[in-house]
Order: C-alpha cells, then sequence, then structure tokens
C-alpha cells in the first residue's frame, strides 16, 4: 500500500535536510577557513584563493550554498510566523528550545543577509566595499578593517553564537525527526552532545574572529 506524503511534511523535511547538508557543511568548512587567521594573513589568503579556484565556483556557490540558503531562510520564516511558542506557560527547557530556535533564524536571516553582501559581494554602504573572494589577495586586511571597528565585531559574535546555537539544536531536531535518535534516554545523550559541540564551535568561532584583531585569536596560546 502506497503511503501518501502531504506537501507540508515534505516541505519541512526539506528544510531539515538543507540546513544540515550542504548548509551545515559549508558551516564547518567556513569555520575551518576562518580559522587559518590564527597563523596569519598569508594562511588566511592562500586559503581564499584555494576556495575560489574551485571549477565552476559560481555555480557551486548558486546550487550548493545560495539556493539550499535562500530556501532554508524563507521557509524558515514561513515556519516562525506560523509557531506558537507555549514556553511561558510550559517553561521546560525543550519548550525554550523551540522558541530560541525560530528567534536565533530570526537574526540569522538579517545577519547571513549582512554578512554575504558584505564580505562576499563587498555591497554595504560605508563599509570597506570590496569582496573578500575577488580580492583574496587582501582577504585578511578587509576583515581585519572591519573587526576593528567593535561594532561590527559584536554584530558577527552575536552572529555567530546565534548559528551555533541554531546549528546544534538543529541537529537534534534532525537526529530526532528522521528517526535517527530513538529513545529518551538516547535524545538525551544527543542533546549533551551537541550541547558540547556547539560550545566546541563556538569556542572556535569567536576565536577565529579575534584572529583577525591580534595574533593567534584569544587562544593564541593553546595553537602554538
Amino acid at each position: 500500500m502506497a503511503v501518501r506524503l502531504s506537501r507540508t511534511f515534505l516541505l519541512r523535511k526539506l528544510h531539515q535536510l538543507s540546513g544540515i547538508i550542504p548548509l551545515g557543511v559549508f558551516l564547518l568548512e567556513h569555520f575551518y577557513t576562518n580559522s587559518k587567521a590564527l597563523t596569519g594573513p598569508a594562511d588566511f589568503n592562500n586559503a581564499v584563493k584555494e576556495l575560489q579556484s574551485i571549477p565552476y565556483i559560481l555555480f557551486v556557490e548558486i546550487g550548493g550554498i545560495f539556493i539550499p540558503l535562500i530556501y532554508h531562510a524563507v521557509y524558515g520564516l514561513f515556519i516562525t510566523w506560523e509557531a506558537r511558542p507555549n514556553n511561558l506557560h510550559y517553561p521546560y527547557p525543550r519548550n525554550w528550545f523551540y522558541t530560541i530556535q525560530r528567534l536565533t533564524g530570526i537574526i540569522l536571516f538579517f545577519f547571513i543577509t549582512f554578512h554575504v553582501l558584505n564580505f562576499r559581494f563587498g555591497m554595504i554602504p560605508g563599509l570597506n566595499n570590496l569582496s573578500v573572494a575577488d580580492h583574496w589577495q587582501q582577504g585578511f586586511e578587509i576583515v581585519k578593517g572591519e573587526f576593528l571597528n567593535p561594532i561590527i565585531l559584536a554584530v558577527y559574535i552575536v552572529g555567530i553564537a546565534a548559528t551555533i546555537w541554531h546549528f546544534a539544536n538543529g541537529l537534534w531536531l534532525f537526529a530526532v525527526d528522521w528517526g535517527i535518535v530513538i529513545g529518551e534516554r538516547a535524545q538525551r545523550v544527543l542533546g549533551y552532545a551537541c550541547i558540547a559541540f556547539g560550545v566546541f564551535l563556538l569556542a572556535v568561532g569567536v576565536n577565529a574572529a579575534f584572529a583577525f584583531r591580534m595574533d593567534g585569536g584569544l587562544l593564541g596560546g593553546l595553537i602554538k
């Protein structure tokens, strides 16, 4: 007997999948590339150069990043619009996680738009107006110039924190909703693992951001 799946069910599953693959994979790669700043401008600039030398990079960006990102963002806003948070009446951790997931999604919609227009296309008036991708020889200096502005740095720290929460909690939701992790105990263990993973990524992301302001970032002594 054939099982007929609703359009909403398929759209939500696609939304979850796009958040893990390819966007989650791209996030990890992005953190790796940014962490090249820990060992100096030349390493970071060369890492950007290597990315831009990928064959058919424009099609890779459009099909592997921008289309999934636009779909995930737009449908995520639709889900948020329909959301009915109940954490004030039932203040359990998972109810708060539900609300925070949607709040971080809204933050990310604006943060990622700003980030892409700023560093990928250099289109934010009043800022550097140079694309890191197109001017990879100056990549480190472009980012450093912006991060020396405490307001821009604060925006990125908030954006990094929101991104990591959204991704780490999204990993848990994906594993549970897709039936990968079954059982209350297994789901609780996975929850702790996702929290630990999120804390690790937060340290990596924030340290990489500060590496553009100081040699080795905040944790410089640990990477020598």
